[in-house]
Order: structure tokens, then C-alpha cells, then sequence
């Protein structure tokens, strides 16, 4: 045998414990924050409470945040990618002992498509969750397309440089991936997705069983508006079945939920703390983080000189010392990140906290990213989960971010904000059908398809216009 010496290049991503834990303390929430410090403050006793001043709204001077130093660590961990894309062992690693990104903790996140993502990432490669992504922005909060479907595969090609049919994979594998449904073009594609799922994992053999389920796909797929109408005798003699059986399948069928898109399991719905506060004051929206929501810490100066002026070895203590700089540290590169962030999204959106949901314009996380001179990945890190609250209401900052209707200036949270308020003011006995509101929306400019109107007041639980309709009111007789 002959051995030969090859050289090789390799790209890897080197996790020192203090790049963790910046990472780490950059996604906690404001409960989980707090947990940290007072975790903390118990087991180093080189840290000490803050409690020089009243805990409050506390604005941060980036320059007084941040040293030389932490710079250059902020732009160490801005470049990581998100954690659920992370490589399990870099080249030449000892095993899951030596996974970084594995350590850092991680509850679920608010935003859907994150927390499928993360599951994906267990069985799709690096170069198919792109694709998973881009199908995932372009759903809306049930998990349905936004736009036709060929119209999508043909963006999605042109976008990622990639083939149709990989695109319309992609699709498929996602419609019938860990979340059946989703991705659908429609409800019935949704429940047919759902329905072969259960299928599948009871492992249905009985010859009445497979008849049931076939049934309920039949009706799925082609008589979903008898369903609708509770119709089951048509139902039976059009589908030539007798009434037990498709009454059966009707039951299958109501077992399955609508909207693909799970709730997070650790959801348990507590009270929700501001971790940034915002108030119009002296003519200008003021963006100030809430001292409240966690304890203040610094290290301890008397611990640090009776450290320095200590004789012998003192590894332990000075190896106690560097944590609690690193956690102070880290502390306040989160705190400023989330206020520089924080900053960007009230002035983009001043107007939706001036005027309402209307107001609210299409802004993406590459252009906050690109204003704070941070990664994408940091900016989907600092406003997941972190709540601000403003004189419209306490909500997750991810709400300020909207998505541009395609053809217009305006985000689609603005359209279904618009289409409401018109259903609000239509007469009861002449309500608007879905053609006349595209028609005075586009008189103001926002150009839409009717079935994108259907598709929001769908999503506003709004009935058709003949449901609304209520009788005239008769003119009172002298």
C-alpha cells in the first residue's frame, strides 16, 4: 500500500466559553435573564448586585458598553449563523462533547418557521434549509402559501439560483414533513397532507379502516364545499357510500386541525415583561430599556483589590474573577444590541405607532441588520422572544417587522388593517364583497387580487359578504 500526504483546507467555527456564553445571553428572554443573574449572583462571589440607583427605564451610551475588546468579541459572534444551522463537530473533533453550538440554551421561539427550521435542521442538509426558508416567508400565520404556487416555484428558482423541480421538492417534502400541511396551496391540500400522516403513523390495516381513510381523501379532494355545508347525504350518494361510512370519514376529517403550524410546547402563557419601553415625549419616541426586568450586576470592587494585593496561588479566585468580568460583560453587549435594535424598529415604524396597524411599513431583518451594522442572525437572536412596550400595547418586537406586498409600497399587515377597518364601516344591509374592496383599495393605491382580500378577511375569522348582510332597517311609521 502507498501512502501519499494530501493537503486540505477546512472552514470551522471555534467556540471559546466566553463566545458561548455571549451568544448564549444574547437570546434569553427577560425571565430567563433574570434566572442567569440571580443563578450567578448566588454561586461567584466576585459579583455583586447593582443597586446604586433605582431600578427603571435605563437608556445605554454604546461607547460607555462596550471596550476595544468586547468589539471585537460582539464581531466574532455576529457572524455565527443561527444555531440550528450549526455544524455538529468541526474537523478533527472528540465527539458531542465538543459541540459549542449544542450547549447553548434554547427555548422555543415565539416565530413558527424558527422552531420548524430547527427541527428541519435535524434532517435536511445545509444547502436544502435555504429552500425551506424561502417557502416558510412566503406563508402566512396558518402555514397556507400567500401566492399561487407555480407562481412561487418560478420567484424561488430565480432567487436561489436553483431548478423548479428542486423547488417544488422542497414544497412536497415540507407539506409532508414534521408539520403536515404545511407549505399548502390550500385547506384541502392542508387536511389531505394531515390526513395521510395519521395515516401513516397508525399504520392502518383493516380493510373498513383503509376504506374510511380513502373516503375522507376523496371527500378532500374533491367535495371539501358538501363537507363545508354538512351535506353528508349528498355526500354519500355522490361518493356512492353508505351514510355510517362517510359519516366515519367526516370524523377523521374533524379531527384535524385547519392550520398546520404548531403551538410551542413550552408554552405555559404567563405574564409577559417589557425588556424595552418606548414614549412619545417632547415630540420624539423615546427608546429606553426597562431596569426592570432583570438585576443589575458588577463585579465586586473591594473582592477585585483584595484579589490584587493577594500572596500565593489564587487560580480559583482570579479564574471566578475573569467569569464575572465575561458575564458583566456580556450583559451589556446584549443590553446594547437590543437597544440599538430596538431604536431602528420604532423610528422605521413610527408611523404604526403614531397612526395604527395601517401605518405599518414593510421592513425586513437584512435592512435592521444593515442599520446597526450587525448580522441577520443577531437581529433574529435580540427580537425573539424580547417584548417592547408602547402606548398601542406590550408585543414581541418580531411584530414590527412586516413583509412588502408584492406590486406595493405598503406591507401586507397594512392591507389586512385597511380591509378591516372597511368591513367595519360597510352599511349592514349592503356589505362588500370582496371585488369592491380590492377596487377601493386600489384607488389608493394598494393593487391586489380579490382572492387576496378573501385571504385576510379569512385570516380576521370575517365571513363572506352574503354572511354579513343584515336585513335594512324598516322606516319607523308616524
Amino acid at each position: 500500500m502507498k501512502q501519499a500526504a494530501r493537503a486540505q483546507l477546512a472552514q470551522s467555527i471555534n467556540l471559546t466559553p466566553q463566545l458561548l456564553q455571549s451568544i448564549r445571553l444574547l437570546q434569553l428572554t427577560s425571565p430567563q435573564l433574570e434566572q442567569e443573574l440571580l443563578q450567578a449572583l448566588a454561586l461567584n462571589p466576585m459579583l455583586e448586585q447593582d443597586e446604586g440607583d433605582e431600578a427603571g427605564e435605563t437608556d445605554i451610551d454604546a461607547g460607555e458598553c462596550q471596550s476595544d475588546d468586547a468589539a471585537l468579541e460582539a464581531a466574532a459572534w455576529d457572524e455565527l449563523p443561527e444555531p440550528m444551522h450549526g455544524s455538529t463537530n468541526p474537523p478533527g473533533g472528540s465527539g458531542a462533547d465538543d459541540d459549542g453550538i449544542a450547549r447553548i440554551a434554547d427555548g422555543s421561539s415565539s416565530d413558527p418557521r424558527v422552531r420548524l427550521l430547527q427541527e428541519l435542521a435535524l434532517e435536511w442538509g445545509p444547502d436544502e434549509l435555504p429552500l425551506a426558508q424561502w417557502w416558510l416567508d412566503h406563508c402566512d400565520d396558518r402555514g397556507y402559501l400567500e401566492q399561487p404556487v407555480r407562481e412561487l416555484i418560478t420567484q424561488g428558482a430565480r432567487a436561489l439560483a436553483v431548478s423548479k423541480a428542486e423547488m417544488r421538492l422542497s414544497r412536497l417534502r415540507l407539506l409532508h414533513g414534521p408539520w403536515p400541511g404545511m407549505a399548502a396551496a390550500d385547506a384541502s391540500e392542508c387536511l389531505r397532507a394531515q390526513l395521510r400522516a395519521h395515516r401513516s403513523h397508525l399504520r392502518i390495516t383493516d380493510t373498513d379502516e383503509v376504506a374510511t381513510f380513502q373516503l375522507a381523501e376523496r371527500i378532500l379532494d374533491g367535495h371539501i364545499a358538501l363537507l363545508a355545508a354538512n351535506e353528508v347525504g349528498a355526500l354519500a350518494k355522490t361518493l356512492r357510500a353508505d351514510v355510517a361510512t362517510v359519516e366515519r370519514a367526516i370524523g377523521l376529517i374533524r379531527a384535524l386541525s385547519p392550520s398546520a403550524v404548531e403551538e410551542p410546547a413550552d408554552d405555559t402563557g404567563g405574564y409577559i415583561i417589557p425588556d424595552v419601553v418606548v414614549r412619545f415625549i417632547g415630540g420624539d419616541w423615546r427608546v429606553a430599556l426597562n431596569g426592570r426586568a432583570a438585576p443589575r450586576v458588577r463585579v465586586a470592587a473591594h473582592c477585585e483589590r483584595a484579589l490584587a494585593d493577594a500572596p500565593g496561588d489564587q487560580s480559583v479566585l482570579r479564574g471566578l474573577l475573569d467569569e464575572a468580568r465575561w458575564l458583566v460583560r456580556g450583559v451589556a453587549m446584549r443590553n446594547e444590541t437590543l437597544l440599538r435594535t430596538a431604536q431602528v424598529l420604532v423610528e422605521r415604524q413610527r408611523g404604526f405607532l403614531e397612526r395604527g396597524e395601517e401605518a405599518i411599513a414593510p421592513l425586513t431583518l437584512r435592512e435592521v441588520a444593515d442599520a446597526i451594522a450587525m448580522h441577520e442572525s443577531t437581529v433574529s437572536r435580540i427580537t425573539t422572544g424580547k417584548y417592547i412596550q408602547t402606548p398601542r400595547g406590550t408585543f414581541e418586537l418580531k411584530r414590527l417587522f412586516a413583509v412588502r406586498l408584492e406590486g406595493a409600497a405598503v406591507s401586507g399587515a397594512a392591507v389586512k388593517a385597511m380591509v378591516k377597518r372597511l368591513i367595519d364601516a360597510e352599511p349592514p344591509h349592503a356589505p362588500l364583497a370582496d371585488d369592491t374592496i380590492a377596487g377601493l383599495l386600489e384607488r389608493r393605491g394598494v393593487r391586489i387580487a380579490r382572492r387576496t382580500v378573501a385571504k385576510y378577511r379569512d385570516q380576521l375569522s370575517i365571513g363572506p359578504a352574503r354572511s354579513r348582510q343584515r336585513p335594512a332597517p324598516t322606516p319607523f311609521a308616524g
